[in-house]
């Protein structure tokens, strides 16, 4: 239907347009009114009408039929590949969003992983720091129970020297040990 009120318009659009060119030139006559022209044209219009539509229009509309096909195929692909674009496109955000979250989550058990070494560090070398101190207090303590001993044995020794020349005779070893003994006992209660 459609080729067909094309054909008829496109025939009599033909027609007029001769008609109209006849008119105006001066070289060709006017078609007589009567029978025969108006038999003579319409048979010339049936045929031109039957070797178009046969012919000619059937390549033209294929033609076009092809042309639209093609772009209907060109705008299904375009669609498509919108979709997939917008597909990719929203899957990259998520991962982009996903990378983000697993970064911040590797970021806070990275810190938290920081302050636990860094308590476990600081209490580590406060407990290293205490066996420090309690070492170097005992190690002061033994030098001076030792330094006292010393000088508790040297006064013993002097006190000893300084009786013996004060008696003027001969101190023997067990005067000496208990002096001596005697000297620490009275040290000992006078420093505690």
């Amino acid at each position: 239907m459609k080729r067909c009120t094309l054909m008829t318009f496109l025939a009599v659009a033909a027609m007029n347009s001769a008609a109209l060119a006849a008119e105006k030139s001066s070289v060709i006559e006017a078609p007589k009114s009567g029978i025969i022209p108006a038999a003579t044209a319409i048979v010339i219009f049936v045929i031109v009408f039957a070797i178009l539509s046969t012919m000619v229009w059937p390549k033209i509309i294929a033609g076009l039929d092809e042309r639209n096909e093609k772009i209907t195929g060109e705008i299904a692909a375009a669609e498509d590949a919108r979709k997939q674009a917008k597909e990719a496109l929203d899957e990259y955000e998520k991962n982009l969003a996903d990378a983000r979250a697993e970064a911040q989550k590797m970021l806070e058990e990275t810190k938290t992983q920081q302050s636990a070494l860094a308590a476990q560090l600081k209490a580590s070398a406060d407990a290293e720091l205490s066996a420090m101190r309690e070492k170097a207090i005992s190690e002061i303590d033994a030098a001076k129970k030792q330094a006292l001993n010393e000088l508790y044995t040297e006064s013993v020794n002097l006190a000893t020297t300084m009786a013996g020349k004060i008696l003027q005779r001969q101190v023997t070893a067990e005067d000496q040990q208990r002096l001596m003994d005697e000297s620490l006992a009275e040290m000992k209660s006078v420093n505690s």
